[in-house]
């Protein structure tokens, strides 16, 4: 977590033109939710909390968001050498059922017991922090939490500097304790800023995909595109199945990725919330993490404080609770539009600027659709008869119409739209 800053049913993904597409993912995606995941089921936030505050998870229920990611701190819950404090987490995990929300709980840092406060290097520190991780696990087996085993390892997260010869060590140590007490429970990693391959395939030479179900990354790229990450998540697909254990699918999730407003303008950072998500679907990505749930200070010059999707101060009483900014109306409305919704392909348009893609619920067919193009320009499209609104990134319709025999005309821009059918 940057505490200090920073799908698919038997069909083949179309990516961008050019790109290889990314195949054979619907069996790792049931490693996530148990089946083939509707979109909606593919949204998730960052928090840093494990009390929220009154009408907090509600609003951030009626964001669309089905996951969070927190941190599970050692120091924070082995306070004293040996014995565990996990209620904090108790309350968490209470509150996220209320609204059906699922947990992705990071397995991270130090503790001063051990190793000098530094990451764990040494025989007693990995067994310590593996005995402690293996508690946790076991206490909540069986309610769909994904382990993540530890944060952004390959930068200054790992003290006193990054080492992936200690992570691999500690990641195997873990590993083989979880697989001991709860061999059916999701541990993944390595949880990398950006998408280092280099680390990556340390990782996967160390052995660590046989005990990973998924391998969560952190495409960050400041101010560029969501769009960009999609070769990316190409390149890291063919090291995964060069190193994977034969017969076994591991899927990529993007486990943290966010843009702050003090690098774009707010109504961007609503339109790449959207594209991001969509991108990683996309891609064959059954989970993606959008960073950060709310504003972490109020300094508009301090990129730390600007990641929200909604605000920073909380209004006890008032509904909702929080200053909701635009990516936060732009995650509410992809899912209230296409949340029940099965991504199936991308259309082919004739540019590989423009992004159309197909989802599907029963017969229905709804449509999410952008350009990376500077041009705003139309598109026709084939679709059978009936009546059809397009709404907004944030919500807003924008028109309503009868397809004609040669389809419709879709209006691109930059910022996504969504196409469906209105009940008769």
């Amino acid at each position: 977590m940057r505490i200090t800053r920073g799908i698919i049913a038997g069909i083949v993904l179309m990516l961008c033109a050019g790109c290889t597409g990314i195949a054979g993912m619907s069996g790792g995606l049931k490693s996530v939710t148990g089946k083939i995941p509707l979109l909606r089921n593919s949204m998730g936030v960052n928090i840093h909390f494990t009390d929220p505050k009154p009408g907090e998870m509600k609003m951030l229920a009626e964001g669309g968001f089905k996951w969070v990611r927190m941190d599970l701190t050692w120091s924070g819950t082995e306070r004293k050498k040996g014995e565990y404090d996990f209620s904090a987490y108790d309350r968490l995990l209470a509150s996220l059922d209320q609204y059906s929300i699922k947990a992705l709980l990071i397995l991270d840092y130090r503790n001063r017991f051990y190793d000098n406060d530094m990451s764990p290097c040494s025989d007693e520190g990995r067994k310590a922090f593996a005995k402690w991780a293996a508690a946790a696990v076991q206490r909540y087996k069986g309610r769909g939490i994904l382990w993540e085993m530890y944060n952004e390892p390959n930068i200054f997260f790992w003290k006193p500097k990054p080492d992936v010869n200690q992570y691999v060590a500690l990641a195997l140590e873990v590993g083989k304790e979880i697989r001991k007490v709860a061999p059916d429970e999701q541990y993944i990693g390595p949880a990398v800023s950006q998408i280092d391959l280099k680390f990556l395939e340390e990782c996967f030479k160390g052995g660590l995909l046989e005990y990973w179900s998924l391998v969560s990354v952190h495409p960050y790229r400041s101010k560029k595109m969501p769009e960009t990450a999609v070769p990316e998540y190409v390149k890291l697909r063919e090291l995964i199945d060069k190193y994977a254990p034969k017969g076994k699918k591991i899927p990529i999730i993007s486990g943290e990725w966010g843009y702050t407003t003090t690098d774009i303008s707010p109504d961007l950072d609503g339109k790449f919330l959207s594209r991001l998500f969509l991108c990683n679907l996309m891609s064959g990505l059954p989970l993606s993490i959008w960073y950060d749930w709310h504003d972490d200070g109020t300094n508009p010059a301090d990129r730390e404080h600007n990641f929200g999707t909604v605000k920073n101060q909380f209004f006890e009483g008032r509904d909702p609770v929080y200053d909701p900014k635009p990516a936060y109306l732009a995650a509410k409305t992809l899912a209230t539009e296409l949340g029940n919704y099965r991504f199936v392909k991308r259309m082919d348009v004739g540019d590989s600027n423009d992004y159309v893609l197909q989802f599907e619920r029963g017969r229905e067919i709804g449509m999410a659709f952008w350009t990376t193009s500077t041009n705003a320009h139309s598109v026709t499209v084939p679709l059978r008869a009936g009546n059809y609104k397009v709404i907004s990134n944030t919500g807003d319709t924008v028109e309503s119409f009868t397809p004609g025999r040669e389809g419709i005309n879709l209006r691109l821009t930059d910022s996504p739209q969504y196409l469906r059918r209105e009940k008769e």
